[in-house]
């Protein structure tokens, strides 16, 4: 049961964050709630390896990061996959 709770949270974190990250950037950003989600996830450990980078890390590990960071890692995803959908349809 405890895994599948991790599971939904994370794909509810995932949400919100991309959900954010996709208000903050201009322009349509033309995918599905899902794709949403799954950027979010991967701009959190986006945002850990920034963070990781910048300040380093006790532990020597890229984790996923806290709200902030992980808005702004799933900023960059975002961007990238929009950038990345926008050259294909080209």
């Amino acid at each position: 049961m405890g895994i599948i709770v991790s599971i939904i949270s994370w794909l509810v974190f995932g949400l919100i964050v991309g959900a954010v990250a996709r208000l903050i950037l201009p322009g349509r950003q033309a995918m599905s709630w899902i794709m949403t989600a799954v950027l979010g996830i991967a701009g959190s450990f986006v945002g850990g390896g920034i963070h990781y980078l910048i300040f380093g890390s006790p532990d020597g590990h890229i984790n996923p990061a806290g709200w902030l960071m992980s808005i702004l890692g799933a900023l960059v995803v975002v961007f990238a996959y929009s950038r990345m959908k926008g050259s294909q349809a080209a």
